[in-house]
C-alpha cells in the first residue's frame, strides 16, 4: 500500500511502515527534507530533473534555471540536506546525463516519440561556453558535491542499448548517462556479495564493473522513459538491508519505491507534480513486496 501525503512545512512526516512500505510526499523537496530528523535513512537513490531538458510545468522547478550555476547550486543544497538526513553508513546513488547548449533556440516542439521532450523555454548558452558545446553537467554536479563533503567513490556508466535516436548529424548519438555513487562517510555498508557478476567462463562470480548495460523503460502514462529497474536493483541491495529506508528526493514516477518494495525494504518519496505522483500511487498499488535472500554486511576499507 502506498500513502500519499499533502505536507506543508509545519507538518509532521510519518515513516513508511512494513504495512505502509511506501510513504509518497507532494511538495517541494527543497522544503520538505528538512523536515526530516539527522540519520534517518539508509540508502538515497534519484534522477533530478536534467538541466533544460524537460518542462515539467511547474513554477520554480529545478532544471528551468537561466543559470547553470543556479542549477547546480539547487541540487548541491538539495544534495546537502540528502546528507545529513543519510545514516553515517549510508551511500547515495546519483543518476544524471550531460546535455548540450541550445544552440540559440528559445524552444522545442514535441518530440512525435517522446511528447516530455516540448519546452517553452530553453536556457542560454553558460558562460565560457559556445552554442553546441558538450555542457559536462553531469561532472560539475558531481564535483560540486565532492566539494561540499560527499565522498565520490564510482563513476558508473549507464550505456542504454535501446537508446532514443537522435537526428543530429554532426556528432554521435549519445547512448549513455551518469550513475554516480557517493558515500557520507570514508567507511559505509556496501554488500558486494549481492550484487557480483557471473564471470565470462561461468565458473565463478566477479565484481560487478562500473559500465552497466540496461534498456530504458517506457512509462506511457508520463510520455517519458522512466527510471529502470534493472538501474536501481543494485544500487538498494548494495547499499540496504531488508526493512531499511530508502529515500528519493526527485521521485517522478516511482521507480524506486517499485524496487524497493520487491525488495523488502521501504521508502519515501518526494514529488512536486502531482501527476507524476498519481501515476506513481497506481504503479506502486500493483507491486507485491517479494522475499530476497538477505546478503552479507561488508564494509568498504
Amino acid at each position: 500500500m502506498t500513502t500519499v501525503l499533502q505536507t506543508t512545512a509545519e507538518t509532521d512526516i510519518d515513516l513508511p511502515t512494513r504495512q505502509h512500505p511506501v510513504v509518497t510526499l507532494h511538495g517541494d523537496t527543497r522544503d520538505l527534507i528538512r523536515q526530516f530528523p539527522d540519520d534517518t535513512f539508509q540508502c538515497v537513490v534519484t534522477s533530478p530533473p536534467y538541466w533544460g531538458v524537460r518542462d515539467y510545468g511547474v513554477e520554480d522547478q529545478i532544471g528551468a534555471e537561466p543559470d547553470l550555476s543556479q542549477y547546480i547550486e539547487h541540487l548541491v543544497g538539495v544534495f546537502r540536506e540528502v546528507r545529513r538526513v543519510l545514516k553515517s553508513d549510508g551511500t547515495f546513488w546519483l543518476n544524471i546525463a550531460n546535455t548540450y547548449s541550445s544552440g540559440g533556440r528559445k524552444w522545442r516542439d514535441a518530440d512525435d516519440k517522446n511528447k516530455g521532450r516540448a519546452m517553452s523555454y530553453r536556457p542560454p548558452t553558460p558562460p565560457g561556453l559556445k552554442k553546441k558545446d558538450l555542457i559536462g553537467v553531469a561532472w560539475l554536479l558531481a564535483l560540486e558535491c565532492q566539494k561540499d563533503g560527499w565522498y565520490l567513490r564510482n563513476d558508473i556508466i549507464w550505456h542504454k542499448p535501446n537508446c532514443q535516436p537522435e537526428s543530429v548529424k554532426d556528432r554521435f548519438t549519445v547512448s549513455h548517462e551518469y550513475l554516480f555513487m557517493f558515500s557520507k562517510s570514508e567507511r559505509y555498508y556496501f554488500d558486494q556479495e549481492a550484487i557480483k557478476e557471473n564471470t565470462t567462463n561461468g565458473n565463478g562470480r566477479k565484481n560487478r564493473r562500473t559500465v552497466w548495460s540496461i534498456n530504458t523503460e517506457p512509462c506511457p502514462e508520463a510520455h517519458f522513459a522512466v527510471f529502470p529497474r534493472a538501474l536501481i536493483r543494485p544500487c538498494i541491495i548494495a547499499g540496504s538491508r531488508k526493512d531499511d529506508i530508502i529515500l528519493d528526493p526527485f521521485y517522478g514516477a516511482g521507480t524506486v519505491g517499485i524496487v524497493t518494495k520487491e525488495l523488502g525494504r521501504r521508502c519515501v518519496g518526494i514529488e512536486l507534480n502531482s501527476e507524476y505522483l498519481d501515476i506513481a500511487e497506481r504503479r506502486a498499488a500493483m507491486v507485491q513486496a517479494a522475499l530476497i535472500p538477505e546478503g552479507r554486511k561488508i564494509f568498504c576499507l
